[in-house]
């Protein structure tokens, strides 16, 4: 798609960008009633299916742009663009969010969700430096790719064996005591997936284009790969989770905005990256060392706005939004 898009004219690209961000608008909106409608018949509370299907469904770009580097041999996107996408997530998508409307926010996402998703990055940071699983300092290699592949499978497996305890136990779905509303619109089994797949494949193919029509776009203004790779390839690739969790916060699914942003972040590194660095060896270097520092103190940022009230209100997700903007202009800069 990517040559085609560099011979088009400029304004066919910028139609194109249209297009992509229509893709993504409707194909998040399919995802969220569907999981929304699976979640209500199932008894599973929607934070598991954030963390889960949502959370997966919404990193197919992250996925498709980090594996295709790595399989042409041009892997040096992979790091940036995972790091790069869950500082947006955790900064941009939440914290856009709670502006839109305050975040409750589970006690189980305070206590495990998050500190997993912070202990991912300091376990990328360990692998990249140490040379523990490929003998190379500042190198994921094959070895390290299937820890992060075995973890993530472990990470999977605790979340679907919570999701049969709470069917179950036909536990009703509550977010720090508020019922989940009734009138959430539910679907047949058969009409749900069909959602899901629709809208999976709507995102995967409207982060896509997102992604190369913007690149494009980007290129024509001077900037180089490496600052593209850094801020129009991670900021479109998780395009998808911004519009799904701001869909699923209007639609009050708000504890699900929370789960999809920080369980994608999850995904990103274990799978994204694992399956990367499985394929070829991913190499980092100081620049990708200082951002996943950043992740982790972004992460820190957002775990005690999170755990102060149990919410993250607006003021906080306005100081998000704002750090995340000095982000922005201090990786431009650099």
């Amino acid at each position: 798609m990517q040559n085609i898009i560099n011979g088009l004219p400029i304004a066919a690209v910028i139609l194109l960008l249209a297009v992509g961000f229509a893709f993504l608008v409707k194909g998040a909106d399919f995802f969220v009633e569907g999981s929304s409608s699976i979640a209500k018949k199932l008894k599973v509370p929607p934070i598991i299916i954030g963390l889960t299907i949502v959370a997966m469904g919404t990193s197919l770009p992250e996925t498709a742009v980090s594996v295709t580097a790595s399989l042409v041999q041009n892997n040096e996107l992979a790091v940036s663009n995972v790091v790069g996408s869950n500082i947006f997530n955790l900064m941009f998508v939440i914290g856009v969010c709670s502006i839109l409307t305050p975040i409750m926010v589970q006690k189980a996402t305070v206590v495990r969700d998050i500190p997993l998703s912070l202990g991912c990055a300091l376990f990328l940071l360990v692998l990249g430096i140490s040379g523990l699983g490929d003998k190379t300092g500042m190198t994921l290699g094959h070895a390290d790719g299937v820890i992060f592949l075995i973890v993530f499978a472990g990470y999977i497996f605790t979340m679907v064996r919570s999701a049969m305890k709470a069917r179950a136990a036909g536990q009703k779905v509550e977010i720090e005591g508020v019922e989940e509303c009734d009138n959430m619109k539910e679907l047949s089994y058969g009409k749900s997936i069909l959602f899901l797949i629709v809208g999976a494949a709507a995102i995967a193919f409207g982060g896509d284009l997102t992604v190369d029509t913007a690149s494009r776009i980007a290129i024509e203004l001077g900037m180089s790969q490496t600052l593209v790779g850094l801020t129009i390839v991670s900021i479109g690739t998780s395009l998808p989770e911004l519009v799904t969790s701001v869909v699923a916060a209007r639609k009050n699914e708000v504890d699900m905005a929370v789960g999809n942003a920080v369980g994608s972040n999850i995904f990103n590194i274990l799978m994204v990256l694992g399956i990367s660095s499985a394929i070829s060896p991913v190499a980092l270097i100081r620049e990708n060392i200082i951002d996943i520092v950043l992740l982790m103190v972004f992460s820190v940022m957002v775990w005690i706005f999170a755990g102060t009230r149990k919410k993250i209100e607006r003021k906080e997700g306005i100081i998000m939004v704002v750090v995340y903007l000095i982000y922005c202009a201090y990786i431009i800069a650099r």
